[in-house]
């Protein structure tokens, strides 16, 4: 495989050129942007959106050699900040959750510690095209681990982290209206459903943020890991607040590794309209 040093700057141009040719995706992401940070110029945002699909392109690959050459071929291209934090759940056999944000190298931690011998258990949504979908849960489950489709419910998952798993929750997709909690995000506004609480409470997990950076200069990722979120007892409109605060935190330091396409503000109060 062609070394980082030489891919990852042809992988960034591609991907900005992609991300310019997709102008729904782009659309998506700026909207996102200006209702987040209304305080960037044009240029900021743009910017930030062609850093961002650089960076999709990079980790994308990023995870394609870890699942055709194994761990040992980018162990030393991995950091981890706060890894004190997983070994002392380990080392006290505690049940764990993972919150993660949705980074473009998102996967990647949780394929890291399957590797390393961790039972992993994450939720996903099924992607639109089957074939596709076929090949990236095989690429997911290429160490192990289980995958709980979100459709059918959260009981499978739980069941796993009951057993030992260590669950993998992505908190922050618009899930609309009915069981979501409005809460501060960034600036504006999102539907966040809080239901990390309750798999905390029924499965006696500890919620472990999260994320996941790549850095297309040094070709390393950087995975930041922060102490458990003290919620098991909080109110949902708590814990939607503090999950949002957990994304604030991570992503805005580093802008660029966040899945900004997503039509993560779609729900709005009664009267607003969809901004997509």
């Amino acid at each position: 495989m062609v070394p980082p040093a030489l891919r990852d700057p042809l992988l960034g141009k591609l991907g900005m050129l992609v991300g310019r040719l997709g102008k729904s995706a782009r659309q998506r992401a700026l909207i996102n942007l200006s209702l987040c940070f209304p305080e960037y110029s044009d240029k900021e945002k743009e910017n930030i959106v062609d850093a961002m699909f650089a960076t999709a392109s990079m980790a994308v690959v990023l995870m394609a050699e870890l699942a055709l050459s194994g761990p040992d071929k980018i162990s030393h291209r991995i950091r981890w900040n706060g890894l004190e934090i997983v070994e002392k759940m380990a080392q006290n056999n505690e049940k764990v959750i993972f919150l993660v944000p949705h980074a473009w190298g998102v996967d990647i931690p949780a394929m890291l510690m399957a590797a390393s011998g961790r039972k992993m258990a994450a939720m996903f949504h099924n992607q639109r095209n089957p074939v596709v979908d076929y090949v990236w849960n095989s690429v997911r489950r290429r160490f192990g681990g289980k995958l709980h489709a979100r459709n059918d419910g959260i009981a499978s998952f739980v069941r796993s982290v009951r057993q030992g798993y260590w669950g993998y929750y992505l908190p922050d997709q618009d899930h609309g209206p009915e069981f979501s909690e409005f809460a501060d995000f960034f600036a504006t506004y999102k539907a966040t459903l809080p239901v990390i609480g309750r798999l905390s409470r029924i499965s006696g997990a500890r919620i472990i943020p999260l994320f996941p950076v790549y850095d297309g200069k040094t070709h390393h990722l950087t995975i930041h890991v922060s102490p458990p979120l003290a919620i098991r007892q909080k109110s949902d409109a708590h814990i939607a607040r503090q999950i949002n605060e957990v994304v604030e935190n991570f992503v805005r330091p580093h802008p660029e590794q966040y899945t900004w396409i997503l039509k993560l503000l779609k729900t709005r109060k009664e009267g607003e309209e969809d901004p997509y």
